[in-house]
């Protein structure tokens, strides 16, 4: 009877083991999932002393011409929307430093349109935001992608006064998002890129940082939840997977700076009341920014290591997608800006600091320097703010 009972518990943990590995396959956790569990469950979360300070960036793939490539007038609504609905909701809060939520908007090279950018640098010089890249591309080369590239940051920096400069070349440079998550060839079956020493170009035309994950999919690195420095293989895809994390007294290494947003289990949420779903810092209509999401970010403690006081949170969305604006421009996010200031801005425990992709990597360089105090000093630590042209 025993000998029934150990071998009906057997089978039951390998219909477990099975169904869980095939859950894990099914939603594409099985490129990050062992080292998250690793670090949720023997890393402790580190002691910090006095004020946190909390840097929240909102980087966006902003595409207007959203399944609708041939219509102008729909790309030009979409534009103008965000420009009359962005100022007027991000007028209503400001953090600790007195700026307004900053809204990046990494803009797609294949959708330029210079109406669109002077609109874009107009709302980014009036304070509210600031513009970088974006790139969608299918079957590239290396040579091709360095000239678009070059070319894109070149035309953002003259036409439009985007983009920071080198402070040594003076040469334009940028932060970076791959379309559709699939950096560095990094998509299982090739697509959506095709240039296996992406990294590498991608240094040689200005990129100084990638913000492309968390990712939907298999082309999220093994590292969560952290900042690391990536050393390309120009003859291997995903070259991202692992890398150096980023800490204090440390100094850039390798081809590019990966800075992840929060990503994990969404505590709140739960699919068939059983599953907890997964976080992947992504803002839309039927994945709003809530409390408790806000609260999930915060716990993340992503930071520079050796400066646990300064935390930093990276939210995305698709913000010129229809479906998706009224979250993003009306009462669901003024709910998360209002936790935002409530629970995270008391100037005393926390202090809330609305940045822009800029100077997230600015305040990080700032802690990888060993610089500590307010983070609002160090915005512009390296890369100084964009001229942007006002129309």
């Amino acid at each position: 009877m025993i000998t029934y009972i150990v071998l009906a518990l057997i089978v039951l943990i390998l219909i477990a083991a099975g169904l869980g590995t095939a859950l894990i396959y099914q939603k594409d956790m099985q490129t990050w999932i062992l080292g998250y569990w690793k670090n949720a469950f023997f890393s402790s979360k580190p002691e910090v002393k006095g004020t946190t300070h909390v840097m929240f960036c909102f980087v966006d793939h902003y595409e207007p011409q959203w399944l609708n490539k041939d219509n102008i007038e729909l790309e030009r609504a979409r534009v103008d929307r965000w420009m009359q609905d962005y100022p007027v909701m991000a007028s209503k809060f400001t953090d600790a430093d007195g700026y307004h939520p900053k809204h990046s908007f990494f803009f797609p090279e294949e959708e330029y349109r210079e109406e669109h950018l002077d609109k874009l640098s107009d709302l980014c010089a009036r304070g509210f935001g600031e513009i970088e890249i974006h790139l969608h591309h299918e079957d590239d080369t290396s040579d091709n992608l360095r000239t678009v590239l070059s070319n894109f940051a070149q035309t953002l920096h003259e036409k439009h006064g985007a983009l920071a400069t080198d402070p040594v070349t003076g040469k334009p440079v940028y932060a970076f998002i791959h379309g559709n998550w699939a950096l560095d060839n990094s998509h299982p079956h090739g697509h959506w890129c095709g240039v296996n020493d992406e990294l590498t170009v991608l240094k040689e035309t200005g990129c100084y940082v990638d913000m492309t994950f968390p990712s939907p999919d298999a082309t999220q690195p093994a590292l969560t939840n952290c900042f690391h420095y990536a050393k390309d293989d120009p003859a291997k895809p995903k070259s991202y997977n692992s890398g150096k994390l980023m800490k204090t007294g440390g100094e850039a290494w390798g081809d590019l700076l990966i800075m992840q947003g929060p990503m994990g289990f969404n505590k709140e949420a739960f699919k068939f009341g059983i599953l907890p779903k997964i976080e992947r810092a992504d803002i839309r209509d039927n994945c709003r920014p809530t409390p408790g999401r806000v609260d999930n970010w915060v716990d993340k403690h992503i930071h520079v290591e050796g400066r646990p006081e300064w935390i930093f949170i990276k939210i995305h969305t698709h913000g010129a997608q229809d479906t998706d604006m009224g979250a993003l421009l009306g009462e669901p996010v003024e709910i998360m800006h209002r936790h935002l200031n409530e629970k995270y801005n008391d100037g005393e425990k926390y202090k809330l600091h609305y940045v822009s992709a800029r100077e997230m990597y600015n305040i990080a360089k700032a802690a990888e320097a060993g610089k500590q105090g307010d983070p609002n000093d160090y915005r512009d630590f390296i890369l100084k703010k964009p001229a942007f042209k006002r129309i």
